[in-house]
């Protein structure tokens, strides 16, 4: 599933080669996904994109917005699979949920694998989607400061117990993040997922907190995550600490084999060592 980090590098990339580019022909796929969510109709969706121009994309936690002028905004929320472009006479996916065919016969294609909202909405009421318009600040904001995210953390629990995971991943708390990104900001931050974050002091919260800084940053500067890709098919060079491929082998600070387990609707990688519960 695509966290902020690819978001980021799928926004930059279409600002660079798709900003611009007016849209000949648009379509919602030819493989139709019960998970997939469209909220125009095909004939809708073709005759409101048509015409239009790519602006300037960006990022809101892990939503995505490519205006296309004038007046509206192609929304992508909570996806995953593969987002490409490609060159004019380049054969088209196999399947594909949304298809933006360009004037001079280039396209870009989506493809979930698991779920997603591929949505067009008009610039005003794109605000008014749910999830979008009471969205906490990201770890990308100027807003998400070191007092910020302390009172976060009290607002959190003071409402029930909060474990290390659930503030990262659940309940929209930290926009953005997900179980991928979450496992190598705990393993920096050397948290168990289930520690109770009210637990923490001040010293072991700036621990987490600095943990999510350098950890995104890391992997926008190295293009996302290996196990994702970019706008041209083309994995991320940022290799996860603790992901499937460390299950078994040597934690890299301390040695101890790495364990797994599933805890809040995921996999969980630890060092038992270092990631004391």
């Amino acid at each position: 599933m695509f966290e902020i980090p690819e978001y980021i590098t799928l926004s930059r990339q279409i600002n660079q080669h798709l900003s611009g580019k007016v849209i000949r022909t648009g379509n919602l796929g030819n493989s139709p996904h019960k998970f997939v969510w469209h909220n125009r109709t095909e004939e809708d969706f073709a005759r409101l994109v048509a015409g239009r121009t790519i602006g300037e994309s960006f990022v809101r936690g892990r939503w995505m917005f490519i205006p296309l002028e004038p007046g509206y905004h192609l929304l992508f929320g909570e996806c995953g699979g593969k987002m490409i472009y490609h060159k004019p006479d380049t054969e088209r996916p196999r399947k594909y949920h949304l298809c933006l065919e360009f004037e001079d016969g280039s396209f870009l294609t989506e493809t979930t694998q698991m779920w997603g909202a591929m949505e067009l909405h008009d610039r005003e009421s794109v605000w008014e989607r749910q999830y979008i318009k009471d969205m906490r600040p990201t770890p990308l904001d100027e807003t998400f400061t070191f007092d910020y995210f302390t009172r976060l953390v009290d607002e959190a629990c003071s409402e029930k117990k909060t474990s290390a995971k659930s503030l990262l991943t659940q309940d929209q708390l930290i926009p953005g993040l997900g179980n991928a990104c979450a496992q190598d900001i705990l393993f920096l931050a050397r948290l168990h997922p289930r520690h109770d974050v009210a637990e923490l002091d001040r010293d072991r919260l700036r621990q987490l907190y600095d943990a999510i800084q350098t950890t995104l940053a890391a992997i926008i500067e190295g293009g996302g995550r290996a196990d994702e890709f970019d706008l041209f098919g083309e994995p991320g060079g940022y290799r996860r600490l603790m992901d499937k491929n460390a299950v078994g082998k040597p934690c890299p600070v301390c040695g101890t084999l790495i364990e797994k387990f599933a805890y809040l609707g995921g996999t969980c990688y630890v060092c038992p060592s270092c990631q004391d519960q």
